[in-house]
């Protein structure tokens, strides 16, 4: 199994390659030729501040610091040495998010401004990045800067990363990047086959967890990174809202499955409480925040990063606890969660304006979610491995106390409670004859020779009786030096008579110091197997007993039988009593037929 995880593995990451060298040459060198361009600066302000004061404003931050997204309005200005050249651009666009309106106005050197105003569900997401666009209104050669006024932006990446280009094709990411996330989201969907197939064999709470986070990442992948938009068409407010609530239900399954997936004892009791609250939290409070209501916009964004602080303290102080405590399994974890959570913490910095990176860093976190992915999918091959082990060497150690329990462990012969478990199945299966031996005069071996000759007569009286290796012949020890053998087949009367034999034979042989041979008596009863109307263990050893005694009473070293016939007529039972003598020892037999009160009883 491990094995063939692994070749999977290698056959993913080929592929990704193969669709590398497959890229055609232009798409290994993105849009050399058209390029976009980023803010000059930017600046927020209340609701009532308009274009005429942002423009003979002077409040405007033009370098890469103090980016704010819980003010009620923010600000970009894109001056005309960005584009400088005969063509102008034509379309603004930005990550994924949300927000009220966005409205333009083009500043021409002579003070004019002319304005255009979209709202949110005129934003328009392609498949490009993490992006959405919108038309810009005319830039004409004298115009000198574009301004744009944001409304409650939601995301401070919907600011940092705006840009203007030529194209409506254009975005943030190359064809190149895109093919890659592509490659990705094909190397997520393997390890569903494997969860699938995992769970069929092994119905593990930890096999469903990590199929679930397998959904969530190849959702959150195919929403973050604009895949989605090639073949739905899908609103931005729908795909902005979506894409976080993703990540968080991800994260939290994801302690959840942690929780789940350790060893028993790589956790303590606190410490898997902890981790399965946390998961809980992860799922409701940055799950909640990520709808960005614009009654929350002044703070929402910034507690959706804040919120995941505990999951990530929480997976780091889990992880140390259960390596320090030798676990396997979270040296696997360790290793495939470490690159996502710094790339979480990276993505924590740039949404939480620490420093301005481009959406290009994004990739990092999608390359961590399908390493984290396919490594923990052999972590789980392994670790149903190791359960498939525990739980053979589980059957095998309760297969061993079962062989314990039903058997004497001197003898090894099966004791009164197995034998007693097993007697309907074996009569069912054909077993009528029921021959019950004790030794005679046993104890003077234990009183001249001791009782550790008594226990080897012991021994040599079962491995005679067991026949060898007969199939239709079942022998068990009832206790002390009392045995029965129960047969099935043809002369199976004359074959327990044969066994009865060769004890004295067999003791005689194996037990040092014996002064004379040791015989056994022999109460055997036989039934008819093929009737409905069945005798019961208690019944068939009463009458054994009663036989055994009559033969001990008649000399000892010898059998006595009966055969007893079932009817389910009760005028049957009128019949009179036939009588036989058996061969050999057998000094006398009966043939008795018990009516239809006997089987009542019996049955």
């Amino acid at each position: 199994m491990r094995t063939a995880l692994q070749r999977v593995f290698l056959f993913a990451l080929a592929v990704l390659l193969a669709g590398l060298l497959a890229m055609p040459a232009d798409a290994q060198n993105p849009r050399n030729d058209n390029p976009s361009f980023a803010p000059t600066c930017h600046a927020t302000s209340g609701l009532a501040r308009g274009f005429d004061e942002m423009v003979e404003g002077s409040a405007w931050t033009c370098k890469d610091i103090d980016w704010r997204a819980h003010e009620p309005v923010a600000w970009l200005r894109f001056d005309r040495e960005r584009w400088a050249g005969e063509e102008r651009p034509r379309y603004f666009f930005s990550r994924n998010a949300r927000h009220e309106t966005i409205s333009f106005a083009a500043l021409d050197a002579d003070g004019t401004l002319r304005t255009l105003e979209w709202q949110e569900a005129d934003a328009k997401p392609f498949a490009a990045g993490p992006v959405f666009q919108l038309e810009l209104p005319e830039i004409r050669a004298e115009t000198v800067a574009l301004i744009a006024r944001i409304e409650r932006p939601h995301s401070v990446p919907l600011l940092t990363e705006a840009r203007l280009t030529f194209y409506s094709e254009d975005g943030d990411w190359s064809k190149l990047e895109m093919m890659i996330l592509a490659c990705v989201v094909g190397m997520l969907i393997l390890p569903l086959f494997f969860d699938l197939t995992f769970f069929i064999v092994l119905r593990e709470r930890f096999i469903v967890l990590h199929a679930m986070m397998v959904v969530a990442m190849i959702g959150y992948t195919l929403f973050a990174g604009g895949l989605i938009a090639l073949g739905f068409g899908l609103s931005m407010r729908f795909i902005a809202i979506v894409t976080p609530l993703l990540w968080a239900i991800g994260c939290g399954i994801s302690a959840l499955f942690l929780a789940s997936f350790l060893e028993k004892g790589a956790q303590s009791p606190l410490m898997r409480r902890l981790t399965i609250l946390v998961g809980w939290w992860t799922i409701l409070v940055p799950g909640s925040l990520a709808l960005q209501l614009h009654a929350t916009q002044s703070f929402g964004d910034r507690l959706y990063f804040l919120s995941f602080v505990p999951i990530i303290a929480l997976f780091t102080a889990a992880l140390i606890e259960a390596l320090w405590r030798g676990s396997r399994s979270a040296r696997f974890i360790a290793f495939s969660w470490t690159p996502i959570i710094l790339a979480s913490i990276e993505r924590f910095m740039r949404g939480t304006a620490v420093y301005v990176g481009p959406s290009s860093l994004d990739q990092a976190i999608y390359v961590a979610v399908a390493l984290e992915v396919m490594v923990m999918s052999l972590a789980i091959g392994d670790r149903f491995l190791a359960i498939r082990r525990e739980r053979d060497a589980a059957l095998t150690e309760a297969r061993m106390l079962e062989q314990l329990s039903d058997h004497d462990p001197l003898t090894g012969l099966l004791n009164r409670r197995g034998f007693e478990a097993k007697f309907p199945q074996l009569v069912a299966e054909g077993f009528g004859t029921f021959a019950l031996v004790d030794l005679d005069r046993f104890k003077t071996v234990n009183d001249t020779l001791g009782h550790q000759a008594g226990d080897a007569a012991l021994v040599a009286c079962a491995q005679a009786l067991r026949g060898g290796s007969d199939p239709d012949l079942v022998a068990a020890r009832l206790g002390g030096e009392e045995f029965v053998v129960l047969l099935r087949g043809e002369n199976a009367r004359q074959r327990a008579e044969a066994l009865r034999q060769s004890i004295p034979l067999r003791m005689t042989a194996q037990v040092d110091g014996l002064q004379a041979p040791i015989t056994a008596s022999m109460g055997i009863v036989e039934m008819p197997v093929h009737s409905r109307l069945r005798m019961s263990f208690d019944d068939l050893y009463a009458r054994a007993d009663l036989l055994m005694y009559e033969a001990k009473a008649n000399g000892r070293n010898r059998m006595t039988y009966e055969r007893v016939t079932l009817f389910e007529n009760p005028a049957a039972a009128a019949m009179p009593p036939a009588s036989g003598n058996g061969p050999g020892k057998e000094r006398r037999g009966r043939d008795r037929r018990a009516g239809d009160q006997s089987q009542r009883a019996s049955g």
